[in-house]
Formats: structure tokens, C-alpha cells, sequence
């Protein structure tokens, strides 16, 4: 009998106690059908003060804490290195707030199974039915520009919260950043390491509470002016 492939699914969340319950219980009903792989869910409770950890353990998800909020950019440090640790084969991450669609998990972990790519990115301008909000489209397309300029790596959503790395990509990839500028580090990474990557269309969910939970606007202004220094440097 083949061996069975390590699938580790990392959510980074911060105050998600109101709908991580939900999220996860989506997630484990799309991988109860994965049965080539030893799935795990870990959520990385980024300092939380609701009770984010408790509902997320409530549901058999493994926790790890962050005392203090670290951003984005920690969370998925802790991520990866729980990934190497535990020699994860496949490693996805994901939205804690309801934004991306788990049954779009086996779309984007095919390129790696199938040795295609090393990084598989989600994104969602590859699809014509996702109602992303004006400003937020402008934000995310400038964000995609000033990534190519920074690092020549092309990619139509930079801003991607939904990727899959391959054990190559887990084990090569070392992110610096803390804070949500992190996104657009990744493909630094990427081109560093001489990664193979892939975008592949993905469904999102702009609801109010994704809306109010997420990347808001002004910090999306601020991730580019970010960006923007980096680039003046």
C-alpha cells in the first residue's frame, strides 16, 4: 500500500472566533475525501484575545500561539517551520476568515502532485466571477506591478493568501518580514530559490465579515508604501 503523502493546512488568524469554527469544519469535510494524504490543519493564533484558540481546538485543530500579534508575516513563518518540522510533503495555506473555498484545495495542490510547480498561487483575477470591490482591485494591481518591479517575478495576485508549496519549497523558502509586505516577499523567495511557480483560478467570498477582517484598504495602501520604499532603496 503507497504511502500516504503529509498535507499540512496552515490558517493564520487573528480574533477569527466567530468564524473559524465554520471554516474548519468546511476544510475537514473537503479532506475527508483526501485519501492519499494524512491531513493536519494548524492554526497559528497570531495573539488573539477572543477565543479564537479555544474554537479552533474545539474543532481538533493543532494551535500554535503567538503571545503577541507578530502580522501576517510571523504567522506564516510559524507556519512553514511547523511544516519542515513535521517534513510535511505539501503545505497550504489559507484565509482564517471565509474568504477562499476549501474545495478549491485539490485545484491547487495538482500542479505539485504532478511536478509542475514547486509554489502553486491561487488567484483570483483568473476568474470573471469573483466581485472583487474597485478599490481593493486597483490596490491588488498596483501591489502586482510593484512586486515585478521589485523582484521580476510576474504574478496576477500577488496578494494571494491561498498558496501550496512543494516539500522543496517548505524546506528553501525563509521569510523575513512581519507584517502583510510579506505576500510580495514571497516571490523575492521565489526567484532566489529558482522556484517553479503557478497560479491557478480560485473562488473568493467578499462578505462583510471577510471585508471587515481582512486586508483593509488603508492597509493595503500601506503595504504599498512599503513597497515603494523598498523599491527606492
Amino acid at each position: 500500500m503507497p504511502k500516504k503523502l503529509n498535507l499540512i493546512i496552515i490558517l493564520p488568524a487573528f480574533n477569527e472566533a466567530e468564524i473559524i469554527g465554520r471554516v474548519l469544519a468546511d476544510l475537514k469535510k473537503v479532506l475527508s475525501g483526501f485519501k492519499n494524504f494524512e491531513s493536519k490543519i494548524a492554526v497559528i493564533d497570531d495573539g488573539s484575545w477572543d477565543k479564537t484558540a479555544q474554537v479552533a481546538e474545539k474543532n481538533n485543530a493543532i494551535v500554535l500561539h503567538h503571545v503577541i500579534n507578530r502580522g501576517l508575516g510571523g504567522a506564516l513563518q510559524t507556519g512553514l517551520e511547523y511544516a519542515r518540522m513535521k517534513k510535511a510533503d505539501i503545505c497550504v495555506t489559507m484565509d482564517s476568515d471565509g474568504q477562499h473555498d476549501p474545495y478549491d484545495l485539490k485545484l491547487m495542490i495538482d500542479p505539485i502532485l504532478q511536478k509542475k510547480a514547486d509554489v502553486v498561487i491561487g488567484s483570483r483575477f483568473l476568474r470573471k466571477d469573483n466581485l472583487i470591490p474597485c478599490l481593493r482591485k486597483i490596490i491588488l494591481k498596483v501591489s502586482n506591478l510593484l512586486t515585478f518591479f521589485l523582484f521580476r517575478v510576474y504574478t496576477t495576485d500577488s496578494q494571494s493568501g491561498f498558496r501550496a508549496f512543494s516539500q522543496k519549497a517548505i524546506k528553501k523558502i525563509k521569510l523575513r518580514t512581519q507584517r502583510m509586505e510579506v505576500s510580495s516577499e514571497l516571490f523575492q523567495q521565489i526567484k532566489k530559490n529558482k522556484l517553479r511557480f503557478k497560479e491557478v483560478p480560485i473562488l473568493v467570498f467578499y462578505t462583510a465579515y471577510s471585508r471587515q477582517k481582512g486586508q483593509t484598504n488603508l492597509n493595503g495602501i500601506k503595504v504599498l508604501l512599503k513597497l515603494v520604499l523598498r523599491l527606492a532603496r
